[in-house]
């Protein structure tokens, strides 16, 4: 058993918390809902997660999306094919090359064997199988469409993985652009100016402003490099420690939806993210309120993820879907029309999904064109950077050709 802590009302509206044990979330929250309290969060307790987290690193290595793609379309092919699901799961372990994934399926095996269910099993592992994934999987086995939930799920991260990919290959220009002016401008501190600046210094002639100010960047940089790449080693390192506390990481996915060009295209990937989820979520068939706790931790942005919840307060308040995502100032009034149209229909997973592909169609044609806004910025800077080089270099060598010709 696992041991969760909990956030809940009672029938009374009074707040509670506490500590369960149970071998899930869900079945967490259904314990909490027949004793009259109303989850409205469930997760690991600290020191649980602690010890799943080091079952789950001790080879030192995690699955990727591809590796849960792939596991999740030959579990639906051996399922539909009538094969037992330990059998399944115990032949994939034997063909996985990834050791983390085998680690989490040989586990699972021994949990099925055990009497457990496999969304039980698969709670166990937080960094392999995410809370959406779990519920679907748990929603199936209660259906009796286990193979249809692992369809929906390969389905839904074969896109998911498609949108990261397309977003990489977008910044992968640019960041390799960045790379080489500072490589480039390391270079010409280090090297070019200094044997520029002993030419001049042979001349004893009056240097124009601009080059004094290139050689004395030139003589702080080659002074004073180990303290340079001292302080900025320093900085990353500072930068990566704080972005790991929650307060950091919250900042950071905060400010990195503000980035100029780019952040509003993860900011529509994350929100196409968090519709399909939801639609997915909600056409499987788990429960309102839950799925939107789920769906808020599957959208890999804490401060998205706060958004959603507050979606979910105002739901539980007795709040419409559309007013509470209005409130959240995240979406477009077109996609909140059709938030409401899917509302007044009944509809909500189709228009849900609609939005989704909505989203997708907009981030797709900017990530197509990225390399086009971001290009001129680019010549900019780095016609700024020769121009102050040429200026700073050759600008002496015109004055002292002049003053040649004027003797």
């Amino acid at each position: 058993m696992t041991t969760f802590s909990y956030k809940g009302r009672t029938n009374r509206g009074d707040s509670v918390t506490g500590n369960i044990e149970g071998a899930s979330a869900d079945a967490v929250a259904s314990q909490l809902l027949n004793s009259g309290v109303t989850p409205i969060d469930i997760s690991e307790s600290k020191s649980q997660a602690k010890s799943t987290i080091d079952v789950n690193n001790i080879f030192g290595s995690r699955v990727k999306i591809d590796d849960l793609v792939l596991f999740s379309r030959q579990m639906y092919t051996l399922m539909k094919a009538g094969v037992p699901i330990t059998r399944s799961i115990r032949s994939l372990s034997e063909s996985s090359r990834n050791p983390a994934m085998i680690n989490a399926l040989d586990q699972i095996v021994e949990d099925l064997e055990s009497g457990r269910e496999i969304s039980s099993a698969m709670s166990q592992f937080p960094k392999v199988f995410s809370h959406l994934y779990v519920s679907i999987i748990q929603v199936g086995e209660n259906t009796g469409q286990l193979d249809e939930a692992f369809l929906q799920i390969s389905e839904y991260l074969e896109l998911e993985k498609d949108t990261r990919d397309r977003i990489k290959a977008a910044l992968r220009y640019p960041m390799v652009v960045i790379v080489a002016i500072v490589a480039a401008m390391a270079v010409i501190n280090l090297v070019v100016i200094p044997a520029f600046a002993k030419v001049y210094e042979g001349l004893n002639a009056e240097l124009p402003v601009p080059t004094q100010i290139l050689i004395a960047m030139s003589n702080f940089t080659v002074n004073y490099w180990p303290f340079l790449l001292a302080g900025t080693i320093f900085a990353v390192v500072g930068t990566i420690m704080y972005v790991r506390t929650d307060k950091g990481r919250y900042n950071w996915h905060k400010y990195k939806l503000r980035i100029p060009i780019v952040g509003s295209i993860i900011n529509r990937a994350l929100l196409a993210r968090f519709s399909r989820s939801f639609a997915m979520a909600t056409r499987a068939g788990v429960p309102l309120i839950q799925t939107m706790t789920v769906v808020s931790r599957a959208a890999d942005n804490d401060y998205i993820g706060e958004r959603i919840l507050q979606m979910r307060n105002g739901i539980e308040r007795g709040d419409t879907l559309t007013r509470t995502a209005a409130a959240t100032n995240l979406f477009t009034p077109l996609v909140l029309q059709m938030m409401a149209v899917g509302e007044e229909t009944g509809a909500v997973d189709d228009l849900l999904q609609e939005v989704a592909e909505f989203y997708e169609r907009e981030v797709d044609y900017d990530l197509k064109n990225l390399s086009a806004a971001i290009e001129p910025i680019l010549i900019v800077a780095i016609g700024i950077m020769v121009f102050v080089l040429a200026l700073g270099v050759f600008l002496p060598m015109w004055d002292l050709a002049a003053a040649f010709r004027g003797g």
